[in-house]
């Protein structure tokens, strides 16, 4: 243990920053990729494996380089579930909207014969 160099007490704030630095430019994709998944759990979405395998994961970072929940939002768009439409079917059932059929007047119960 003599031959090992002495470990310093404290790096300095500088050298502290810069590997702040590159550790979250190292990992900010992965975290997007994760927030992703979390963010499509959270509406009810699954997200086929393939879809996260070749997405580009730069593309959910914001211009801080922390992923960005307006690229996840756009991301997952195309897998959101749509309201379903349903077509106005006139005829079918209890219809009002004065259809080519008239409606039946209705009858006084003191005109109907007893």
């Amino acid at each position: 243990m003599s031959d090992a160099e002495p470990i310093p007490e404290a790096i300095p704030a500088d050298l502290s920053d810069f590997i702040r630095a590159e550790v979250e430019r190292e990992y900010a994709e992965k975290l997007a990729q994760a927030e992703l998944k979390a963010h499509a759990a959270q509406a009810g979405i699954n997200l086929p494996d393939v879809f996260t395998n070749y997405l580009d994961a730069s593309k959910l970072l914001g211009e801080d380089g922390k992923p960005s929940a307006e690229a996840m939002d756009e991301a997952l768009a195309p897998f959101k579930p749509s309201e379903p439409k349903f077509p106005q079917i006139t005829g079918a059932g209890h219809n009002r909207s004065g259809g080519p059929m008239p409606e039946p007047h209705p009858v006084s119960l003191d005109v109907r014969k007893r």
